[in-house]
């Protein structure tokens, strides 16, 4: 049996070499297929990850607000919710807090964060100057710095005054630094705030400057939160924190988890529709490079048939080299296709990929099945030659 099984592969190695020249063009189709299956069935699983990380650039997908029968956001409800979500698939978590201050008689919205937070939230926030990294140093929205004509390095007094913020309807030329309560403090301007959208509206300082400046640590107004997660894994994160935290109103930030599943989708779609494209050119190409191999041993096929060969073996040798062909064909492929998904995901997304080595054999066992179905047409053909006919010359 094993002396079978070797003449048999030194017969369809031979016969391959011989026709090297129309076997390399099949080997070098089964090759290019396989690389594309390989290199896009590693980006199809990768995509979501790749994607999601670039998504985080546009902001928080998830917020905390306080229930309506609680009495607000605080530390310790905080905690308890986020510790519903996996540490690794948490980006950033950035608290706020707002406040109305006044500087030179004017009433300006201050909001108290985490600095270091905020640049994992929101890394598409651009400073101009440098973040604030210490007390007594602020964020300037850009309208605000227009309105209160504020340029880097200025110092700006802001005044609290608790009075003011429970009788909003005092005059609005009212001095309130006067007021008994009133807080003034000095800040310095370390950035001005550019991003085309309502934040620039607001002063930014730590929260540690709000409890100086209001007196109290307080309670946070909303939290923000950069998960890595898909929109299924985000709302069942809703539904797990609503019932398990009562004080706590997890939501969605629809307009970055759906632009995000949106993308997602279609882009997996066109994946996998390029996949089976090159697949069905695959076949083709490997069917055509056959046909020629039987049509150009006919007389060879003829011989053998009228020598006693039965159809079995012939249909044995040629299906033997095109699966031979679709097993090398497919190694290569594996290799070359995680050399191009790697070059694909760092030029697109400017990040790495991980190595699957499961998608080895898939790739080698969808390269033979490929392969396969492309000899059927013409081994049919070679199992039809008639003998007589070929040995007359006909």
């Amino acid at each position: 049996m094993m002396q079978k099984r070797k003449m048999f592969f030194r017969m369809i190695t031979a016969s391959l070499i011989r026709r090297r020249s129309r076997m390399f063009v099949a080997l070098l189709a089964i090759a290019v297929g396989a690389t594309i299956l390989s290199g896009l069935t590693t980006i199809y699983y990768d995509v979501p990850k790749q994607m999601g990380e670039q998504f985080r650039n546009y902001g928080a997908n998830m917020i905390f607000v306080a229930s309506a029968e609680s009495e607000g956001l605080t530390k310790e409800n905080t905690e308890a919710a986020l510790g519903y979500i996996k540490d690794d698939q948490m980006v950033g978590v950035a608290p706020y807090r707002y406040e109305t201050v006044t500087v030179n008689e004017q009433p300006v919205i201050v909001a108290g964060t985490d600095f270091e937070a905020v640049q994992k939230t929101s890394p598409y926030w651009y400073i101009d100057g440098e973040w604030p990294s210490a007390d007594g140093q602020i964020l300037v929205g850009k309208e605000t710095a227009e309105l209160l004509s504020v340029k880097l390095g200025d110092t700006l007094t802001m005044t609290y005054s608790k009075e003011a913020v429970e009788n909003p309807d005092q005059p609005a030329d009212t001095d309130r630094s006067q007021n008994e309560d009133a807080v003034n403090l000095p800040f310095t301007v370390q950035g001005i705030l550019d991003t085309g959208g309502k934040e620039e509206s607001y002063v930014f300082m730590s929260l540690a400057d709000v409890a100086a400046l209001t007196g109290d640590d307080g309670t946070y107004d909303v939290v923000e939160l950069s998960v890595s997660a898909t929109q299924d894994e985000l709302e069942d994160y809703v539904n797990t924190i609503t019932d398990g935290v009562a004080s706590v109103t997890p939501r969605l930030v629809k307009r970055v988890t759906q632009s995000e599943t949106t993308v997602l989708s279609k882009l997996q779609s066109l994946v996998l529709l390029v996949t089976i494209v090159v697949l069905l050119l695959m076949m083709i190409c490997v069917a055509t490079t056959m046909m020629a191999v039987v049509t150009e041993r006919r007389k060879e096929i003829g011989l053998r048939k009228s020598l006693g060969a039965s159809n079995g073996s012939i249909v044995a040798e040629f299906l033997g080299e095109g699966m031979l062909l679709g097993a090398v064909g497919g190694l290569l492929g594996s290799v070359l296709g995680f050399v191009f998904a790697q070059a694909v995901s760092v030029n697109v997304f400017n990040s790495t990929i991980t190595f699957r080595p499961l998608l080895v054999p898939i790739t080698i066992f969808a390269s033979i099945f490929v392969t396969g179905a492309a000899c059927l047409l013409p081994v049919r053909n070679a199992t039809e030659v008639d003998p007589a006919l070929v040995l007359k010359g006909e």
